[in-house]
């Protein structure tokens, strides 16, 4: 089953919940500001409007954003008064979602003990492997017991990637150690 990710005619601007309060009072001021600047640079990009997220801002955009358009948009909220500049993140463009299930880690790690496999041990684990440097978290890593009377799970979690599913590709049938 698959379901409507976002519209690449957005940018996503991470930011504090402050931050979005104090920005959004005075976001059709924004708009003209922003659209100002961007055909001051001569960009095709124009902004339609501006709307809170529970984690940021998001920016619907006329066209696709470029690098450079990212980069004037950055530059006028950072600066802006508005805003908490080191409490505002890159602006980035929306990503495609894919799943990850990793097989076959021991769901008991310490010899010898009943203490079980957490998420934050596994998100640890992966922070240690080289294979996964480049790949961001996009959901919670859920733990997964195969079977009742089994010492192994499976772990699941969904990934940061782009349309043709280029980091997850990266990651298949890979090998990675666990202990």
């Amino acid at each position: 089953m698959t379901t409507k990710g976002p519209s690449r005619k957005q940018v996503i601007i991470p930011m504090s919940k402050d931050n979005i309060d104090t920005f959004m009072k005075n976001s059709s001021l924004h708009v003209a500001n922003i659209n100002r600047q961007l055909c001051n640079a001569k960009s095709e990009v124009l902004i339609d409007y501006i709307q809170a997220e529970p984690l940021g801002i998001t920016i619907i955009t006329s066209k696709v954003s470029q690098q450079s358009d990212l980069l004037i948009i950055d530059q006028y909220i950072k600066n802006s008064n508005d805003v908490n500049a080191l409490q505002v993140k890159e602006p980035c463009l929306p990503k495609s979602k894919s799943y990850l299930k990793i097989i076959d880690i021991p769901f008991f790690p310490h010899a010898n003990s009943q203490e079980r496999l957490t998420s934050s041990d596994i998100k640890s684990i992966l922070k240690q492997n080289q294979i996964f440097d480049n790949i961001l978290l996009a959901s919670k890593l859920r733990v997964i017991k195969i079977s009742p009377k089994s010492d192994m799970s499976i772990v699941w979690t969904d990934i940061w990637d782009v349309q043709s599913g280029s980091n997850a590709k990266m990651l298949i049938n890979r090998c990675f150690n666990v202990g």
